[in-house]
């Protein structure tokens, strides 16, 4: 992979690699001699039993019982690097690859979650993926997007052609929903009066759900009693008519934004979708107007009808990604 990084290790052996969030973080190896980055050790953490993200790793480290630091470390982390660092927004840890430094890898590098993903999707493969619709293309040399909903709504992209490529990492869950009926349209409303300016992420996210189901039942002139996303997706799965036409309308508007996303960055080696939410209700999402959506766009429907859309089951991708990140450091592959 061509993804750059300051500073290089001195040569091969063991990586670290991870991935932190707001409420979790999980740790894995990776043998930088191995041909294909592949990561083993996977294991996760609650944050809140740790006091600083280098208590985690190093409890990590000393339960699998690496007794010498790695080569390197590649960590992907909820929010954005800056100047290699990062202060979390839910919880009082913050990172830095100055600090991984001076526990004693050899090199260090922060990057976005999502960019991670990014890196990860390329090398994703069989039961990796699950594909949504179209043509079940390579993506080959060409652009591709990925997107998704959680705890808030993530994107990046692949950005490639015959000369190289390049990461992107971005703030894309925060551009303006754009609804596209009058349903929709009433929904805006609602939550335009509760927040202002209406994001993206304030509908695909696991707090989105909320507001949406509460939004439609406001359009019919009822009230929701549910609070929790995961009871709402809960009901929907077990058919629950309310809660299961609000999932529905969830996966309608993914679709739209990913089409959006596919004809701004061009993607035309593939959407992919990740996040915590599509594995989960990867059925609905399969059945639901996520496809037809994403091709509605007008004028551009044949050109969106040939990009493939796939959603990420693999767990913990993110660390694949930080794998390929950390061979990048040490200059291996």
């Amino acid at each position: 992979m061509g993804f750059l990084f300051g500073g290089r290790a001195k040569g091969g052996g063991l990586a670290l690699v991870g991935d932190i969030g707001g409420t979790n973080a999980r740790f894995g190896l990776v043998d930088l001699s191995a041909a294909r980055p592949e990561v083993s050790d996977a294991t996760g953490y609650q944050c809140r039993d740790f006091a600083s993200a280098a208590d985690a790793v190093r409890t990590y480290l000393r339960e699998r019982g690496v007794k010498r630091v790695p080569a390197a470390a590649a960590i992907a982390v909820a929010g954005p690097v800056e100047n290699g660092a990062i202060r979390f927004t839910n919880n009082d840890w913050s990172l830095s690859e100055a600090g991984l430094r001076e526990m004693g890898f050899g090199a260090a590098r922060l990057l976005n979650d999502y960019a991670a993903l990014a890196l990860a999707a390329p090398l994703l493969q069989g039961e990796d993926v699950r594909r949504i619709g179209a043509p079940d293309a390579e993506p080959g040399n060409r652009t591709i997007a990925v997107l998704g909903p959680g705890t808030g709504f993530g994107v990046s992209a692949v950005a490639r052609d015959d000369r190289g490529e390049a990461i992107l990492a971005t703030e894309g869950g925060h551009i303006a929903f754009a609804p596209v009926d009058e349903v929709e349209i009433e929904v805006l409303r609602r939550l335009a009066a509760k927040y202002g300016r209406v994001s993206v992420e304030r509908i695909l996210s696991g707090p989105g759900i909320v507001d949406l189901h509460r939004a439609l039942l406001a359009v019919d002139g009822r009230e929701s009693v549910l609070a929790d996303p995961a009871e709402i997706t809960r009901r929907a799965l077990s058919g629950d008519p309310e809660c299961r036409r609000t999932l529905e309308r969830f996966c309608a508007i993914l679709g739209s934004v990913a089409g959006d996303f596919a004809l701004a960055y061009g993607a035309r080696g593939g959407v992919y979708v990740a996040g915590g939410i599509p594995p989960i209700v990867i059925d609905v999402l399969a059945s639901s107007a996520f496809r037809k959506r994403f091709e509605d766009k007008g004028r551009f429907a044949a050109y969106l009808a040939q990009i493939p859309t796939r959603v990420i089951l693999r767990p913990h991708a993110a660390l694949l990604g930080a794998a390929d990140a950390a061979r990048s450091l040490v200059g291996a592959g």
